[in-house]
């Protein structure tokens, strides 16, 4: 495998491109050069014997147009005399030279071995050829010993008179054999040069590969998060242009990734520290993205693999619904746990739903952004109560003072005992608005911090006494005793006196209203030794309330028991301005109540010096 993928390196191929290069020119070459040399060796070996065949033939035309002699004499002296010139004169190397007359006899050869050949009848082609006079006799043949021979055959003319012929017949293997060492010459310079060339190649490749290695090594480093390293740069050329071009790359890329991360620090930081809960889904509604205040808000453990169908409850068709509009909203509500539940209300959430868009895509996902409005629900019922309460408390005490008004006009004025009567209904409803208008304003100062605490040093054994003096006539009309209890070692403390005084005349009173003829009510201060905290009571063996008012007893305008709260002269304000007076004094007010056994309200302050201020 470690071959396979050696052998598909770019180095190798290259190598490879320029072997195969070379191999092919010198080939071409090769072919071009053999066959030209062997072509000019063939050509003039040729015409070489072609030359001494016209000699031979122009020196033996006499001799082979005399007439012969009827003695031979003539005869055999003419043969002699050209065979000792063909084999003088006209031997080549590895070649047979015959002179043949007009008819096809040989008169004359230049081998020796070959004189028993003179007379005989030469039947070859080309000297039939020849004798008709016939110049281009030529042809190459092989001969019995597997010996390529020329074979040229010319006429011998006088006075445009055939009279014999010149046959020529040697042997090419010295032109072969030349053609031989010209081809293993080429065949060494070429594996030579393909040596050279695998060198030079190599040498050449590395210089190419090499800075390719390198990119490639800082990619795989890049791949890793490593930017530091730089691709060395070693020329203009392309590679070099590259290699800047890729560190140039590196650096911004890494700069990308740094604002892409201090970005991605940002989005996380701002998601896990916002006061609304961000659930982020893609497009199939799977949950990609969420924060921790989703989690709280939907009081899960992990979204991871939730859908937003499941996390709210939601039909397909309505997701759909809601993917596809623009910053549309849902309202859930969260059923408080029977264990974990301190009140009767129910968590409510507000969920709003916005698609997310992208180009030529559409709809690719769609983020939930949940807000707790339980708090602005209450609020919210809370004003509805008030403004209903204020009216209600308005309209009766007016509409009473109006009716009895009309009473008056219509001549129950003239009447001195029903006009009397009615009039101080009038002034008793009108002073049940005045009452109920100051505490509303007290209220409103309290709320607005417009009430600054005056405090001074109090005993608290005198203004405990100076509460029970104030109520002794409505004690002595219900018979109801009253005790007031201080612990020997709290004598003094820093408040507001006017304010503490409004808070225990209501509770005192409220004690009063709610116990029975012959009850008792008990006012007491003591220290509490966990907290530091001055508390004190007042406790009444009255009719109680039911436990399922005791959790809004302390709302404006709440009673409890609505016809006879308003008969006994009460606003429904006066606990809740008890309890923002004792707030305001750093303190906590909190109420016990059984049915029909009694009522325990106590309220803790601080013990503070002089000039001192509430945590």
């Amino acid at each position: 495998m470690k071959g396979k993928s050696f052998f598909h390196t770019i180095q190798v191929k290259l190598v490879i491109i320029y072997l195969l290069l070379i191999l092919v020119a010198m080939q071409l070459i090769g072919v071009y050069f053999i066959s030209t040399v062997k072509n000019s060796l063939n050509d003039s070996f040729t015409n070489n014997l072609k030359e001494q065949a016209d000699i031979l033939s122009k020196f033996a035309a006499p001799s082979l147009a005399a007439k012969p002699d009827p003695e031979g004499d003539s005869t055999e002296s003419t043969t002699e005399d050209l065979s000792l010139v063909v084999r003088n004169l006209f031997s080549i190397s590895g070649a047979e030279v015959q002179v043949l007359d007009s008819n096809g006899k040989v008169v004359a050869t230049s081998l020796q071995g070959h004189q028993s050949y003179i007379g005989k009848k030469n039947k070859s082609l080309a000297v039939s050829r020849a004798l008709q006079n016939i110049s281009d006799n030529e042809e190459e043949i092989i001969d019995e010993d597997n010996t390529r021979k020329k074979m040229i055959a010319q006429p011998v003319t006088l006075n445009d008179k055939v009279v014999g012929a010149v046959y020529v017949v040697a042997s090419m293997n010295e032109l072969y054999d030349t053609v031989n060492r010209v081809n293993q010459i080429f065949f060494s310079g070429t594996l030579i040069a393909l040596g050279l060339t695998g060198v030079l190649g190599i040498l050449l490749a590395h210089t190419i590969t090499s800075p390719i290695q390198g990119l490639t090594k800082q990619a795989e480093a890049v791949a890793e998060g490593k930017f530091d390293l730089q691709v060395p740069v070693l020329g203009d050329d392309e590679i070099g242009r590259l290699s800047m071009a890729f560190n140039d790359m590196t650096h911004r890329l890494k700069d990308a990734l740094s604002v892409n991360e201090e970005e991605n620090e940002k989005l996380a930081s701002i998601l896990s520290n916002m006061s609304d809960g961000v659930v982020a889904a893609d497009e199939h509604g799977k949950v990609i993205v969420w924060n921790r205040r989703a989690l709280e808000l939907l009081d899960v453990r992990t979204c991871e693999g939730s859908e937003l169908t499941e996390l709210f409850d939601l039909s397909e068709q309505r997701l759909q619904e809601l993917q596809q509009g623009r910053g549309q909203t849902i309202i859930i509500d969260r059923e408080p746990d029977e264990e974990e539940a301190v009140d009767d209300s129910e968590g409510v959430l507000r969920v709003t739903f916005t698609p997310v868009h992208r180009r030529d895509i559409g709809i690719t996902g769609t983020i939930a952004v949940l807000q707790d409005v339980t708090e602005q629900e209450r609020l919210e019922q809370s004003r509805r109560e008030f403004v209903a309460n204020v009216s209600h408390e308005l309209r009766t005490p007016l509409t009473t003072i109006k009716s009895y008004a009309e009473a008056l006009n219509d001549g129950a004025l003239e009447e001195r005992e029903l006009s009397e009567r009615f009039v101080g209904v009038i002034r008793n409803e009108t002073e049940r608005m005045i009452r109920l208008v100051t505490d509303l304003l007290h209220l409103s100062r309290l709320d607005s911090n417009q009430a600054p605490l005056r405090r001074r040093q109090t005993n608290l054994h005198d203004m405990l006494d100076e509460v029970a003096d104030r109520f002794s006539f409505q004690l002595r009309q219900k018979s109801i005793k009253a005790a007031v209890r201080v612990d020997r070692g709290l004598k003094t403390a820093w408040l507001d006196r006017d304010q503490i005084d409004q808070v225990l005349d209501n509770l005192f009173s409220n004690a009063i209203k709610y116990t029975l003829d012959g009850g008792t009510i008990e006012l007491a201060a003591k220290m509490q030794s966990q907290s530091g905290m001055l508390a004190i009571s007042v406790k009444d063996n009255g009719i109680g309330i039911p436990k399922k008012d005791l959790n809004r007893i302390f709302d404006r305008f709440y009673r409890v028991d609505k016809a006879r709260s308003r008969n006994m002269g009460g606003t429904g304000l006066g606990l809740s301005i008890a309890r923002e007076i004792v707030k305001a004094h750093g303190g906590t007010i909190s109420l016990h109540s059984e049915l029909n056994e009694g009522t325990t309200v106590t309220f803790t302050l601080p013990l503070l010096q002089e000039g001192g201020e509430p945590a």
